[in-house]
């Protein structure tokens, strides 16, 4: 039995930034060993976008390594909160949602979290069940549980009531709410990034308010995104969507920077820990080749979102377009009037670069090439031909047509 607690805290504390606090978390791990009652684990989603980027997947990988675990994961689908939004992070209040905005993208999340998590061992909640039907007593209550200045040590709130920026009474509420999702469901470990240490305390703090066991605040990485610096964020464009093609996650793997990719590897992959530090080690003396570590992860990740047989053509396109050479088979086709033009405002037009100045900076930096050849000349004029491709970088091609 006591081999059986060590293996579960050891896997549970694996890759975590904070466990608050961890003996708590062995006492509560004892006791479902000893009764054989599985814990109840909780991750809340605030359904404000549609898709969710391999970011949210650290913290989803780490709820999946709960359920083999044998215990049970309580989805809430932030379908009340969602309509204040949470102002993490945010130096203004947030636009409310639509309940039409919040139904729509709460659907997409439940379709995309089953690529990681075990349906059988997941209770999907939206806390609308129990947040709508409280009366005002009932959020006085909530409210009186805690002082202004509490809710002033969130970073985001001093720093905005430093600076004078407004803050909105109503999103004091959202912390209190989401706290509030772990006393209707018991919860005994709520899991978020390390940007949401103040929501998961908030847990704690009402669970004990209205007389219940607190629950464990377990924190994951935010991980970096392809351009190895930033917070991986698709407003950034730096991020790996798991809804995107085979083809896509599998090319943006290979632009990971080689810094990230034992990162990735221990909080995406999936693989045993042993099995990692054996890449670990075997890239450190040499004995792997980075590209060849890169590859194994990229098709890792592109099965897990896409299948295997997916993964199978990303990786085989992939080896015969960029490691042999060859044009892809299916090249996006670009309408254009037989004319002149100058590659600058071609790339723009043809969605290969947000404005002129990046397209001139990718120009500049030898990232784009006419059927084959590099120009580095950003006055550069085209004149078209009948099937002349444009490539942008390593994964954009466009092939010419007349109108």
């Amino acid at each position: 039995m006591e081999q059986e607690i060590k293996r579960q805290v050891e896997v549970i504390q694996r890759g975590a930034v904070e466990i608050i606090p961890k003996d708590e978390l062995i006492s509560k791990v004892r006791k479902s060993v000893e009764t054989g009652q599985p814990l109840r684990v909780k991750l809340g989603l605030d359904p404000s976008a549609p898709d969710i980027h391999v970011g949210h997947v650290v913290v989803l990988e780490k709820l999946r390594q709960l359920q083999d675990l044998g215990h049970i994961v309580q989805l809430v689908i932030g379908d009340f909160t969602g309509r204040i939004g949470d102002p993490t992070g945010k130096s203004e209040t947030r636009k409310q949602l639509t309940e039409e905005q919040v139904k729509t993208n709460a659907k997409s999340y439940e379709q995309q979290v089953f690529k990681v998590l075990d349906r059988e061992r997941t209770e999907i909640h939206f806390n609308s069940t129990w947040l709508a039907p409280l009366h005002f007593s009932d959020v006085v209550r909530l409210a009186s549980t805690l002082t202004v200045a509490r809710m002033l040590e969130r970073d985001d709130f001093k720093k905005r009531f430093t600076q004078g920026i407004p803050i909105s009474i109503h999103e004091f509420f959202y912390p209190l709410m989401q706290g509030y999702d772990s006393v209707a469901l018991r919860t005994d470990i709520e899991l978020g990034g390390t940007d949401q240490t103040f929501n998961l305390l908030m847990g704690r703090t009402l669970q004990k308010e209205y007389g219940l066991e607190p629950q464990i605040a377990l924190t994951m990485p935010i991980i970096e995104g392809l351009d190895g610096v930033q917070k991986m964020s698709k407003s950034l464009g730096n991020y790996i969507g798991v809804n995107e093609s085979a083809k896509e996650i599998y090319g943006k793997t290979m632009s990971l920077p080689d810094a990230l990719m034992v990162k990735y590897f221990d909080l995406l992959s999936g693989l045993p820990t042993e099995e990692i530090l054996q890449i670990e080690q075997a890239l450190r003396t040499g004995e792997l080749h980075p590209r060849d570590a890169k590859m194994r992860l990229a098709y890792l990740l592109t099965a897990r979102f896409q299948g295997a047989q997916a993964a199978d053509e990303a990786q085989s396109e992939f080896v015969r377009v960029f490691q042999k050479h060859t044009l892809p088979d299916e090249i996006p086709t670009f309408s254009i009037t037989n004319v002149d033009v100058s590659l600058v405002a071609l790339l723009v037009s043809a969605k290969l670069a947000p404005s002129n100045s990046e397209a001139r900076r990718l120009i500049q930096g030898g990232g784009v090439r006419i059927d084959g050849v590099q120009v580095l000349d950003p006055q550069f004029i085209v004149t078209p031909h009948a099937d002349m491709v444009v490539q942008v970088g390593k994964r954009k091609f466009i092939r010419l047509i007349f109108s």
